[in-house]
């Protein structure tokens, strides 16, 4: 009986996750553990061999703590498996993710939101810049609703109501590797619930938020842009790149890398003192903008 065999069982059996959840958690098993470790006998698996295998990944995979951490959360509860069918006396993952963390230094960057200034520089950057403003819109709308990135990728036209000025939020887009999948392989799209029951929600519109959907419905009329695919029967999705695909997080984060790096150099050419830079953010970061611009503006913590 190997890991791999015990985490077949476990996958089986598993109930209570979410969709999503549990995507994820095959995910990260089948792209880090299943490969080597797992093919190691349960019967012979040592707490030096988990710690051993938690420092291969930091140290020579290179990655980060959160990510061994996600590993750990689904291996944990394989091998807890384990030991109450009997093929282990004690969990060999017990407190070796802290003592990782303890003998291990991380880089780890408090995620934040963008000040005003730098929201102010990145929105100007992508209005006057003609190489990026075709990301204008979605950036605007992720900065101004607080939206999940899943969620924003996951909005249809019928989603929107301009007139009312609301946005409705009833699915979320997800991409990830089907390994798992009987007859499909590799990481395609799927359309799930939202993360959590208070995710089916509506979102009212501020203005420059509105103006960045009749934006992106101009551009894309400009250029003869249409939504090509259709997902678990839903189709007519608003972000879509010029191949009429949807967009995904790993594209726009691409995207922002670059505009990162191309508006910095715009900034330090003027010469100016003391400038104003874009630092390094993610999509994600756009949700903690939203909630910091709400905060400043003396919104209730609970509406937010």
């Amino acid at each position: 009986m190997t890991v791999n065999d015990v985490f077949d069982m476990w996958r089986q059996l598993k109930r209570g996750l979410k969709d999503n959840t549990f995507q994820n958690y095959q995910y990260r098993y089948n792209m880090f553990v299943r490969p080597d470790f797992g093919k190691t006998r349960v019967s012979s698996l040592k707490k030096s061999d988990v710690k051993r295998f938690y420092n291969t990944l930091a140290d020579e995979r290179g990655l980060q703590a959160s990510t061994i951490d996600s590993v750990h959360t689904v291996l944990h509860q394989v091998l807890d498996m384990a030991v109450d069918d009997a093929y282990l006396r004690v969990s060999p993952s017990d407190n070796v993710l802290k003592e990782l963390k303890q003998s291990h230094v991380f880089k780890t960057e408090k995620s934040r939101g963008l000040t005003k200034p730098e929201q102010e520089l990145l929105l100007d950057f992508l209005q006057k810049n003609h190489t990026y403003n075709h990301w204008y819109p979605i950036i605007a709308v992720m900065m101004g609703t607080g939206l999940r990135v899943g969620e924003v990728t996951g909005l249809r036209w019928c989603d929107i109501d301009l007139d009312e000025g609301l946005v409705d939020v009833n699915h979320t887009l997800v991409y990830y590797d089907h390994r798992e999948t009987e007859g499909k392989k590799g990481c395609y799209f799927n359309v799930n619930t939202p993360k959590t029951k208070a995710g089916t929600r509506q979102v009212p519109m501020l203005d420059f938020v509105r103006e960045a959907f009749i934006r992106e419905r101009e551009y894309q009329e400009a250029n003869d842009i249409h939504c090509m695919v259709t997902i678990d029967g839903y189709t007519d999705f608003i972000f879509v790149n010029r191949f009429g695909a949807t967009q995904h997080q790993g594209t726009l984060n691409k995207a922002i890398r670059r505009i990162i790096r191309d508006c910095n150099d715009e900034v330090l050419l003027r010469g100016e003192a003391d400038p104003v830079l874009l630092p390094h953010f993610s999509c994600h970061s756009l949700r903690y903008t939203f909630t910091t611009r709400m905060c400043e503006a003396g919104v209730n913590i609970k509406v937010i």
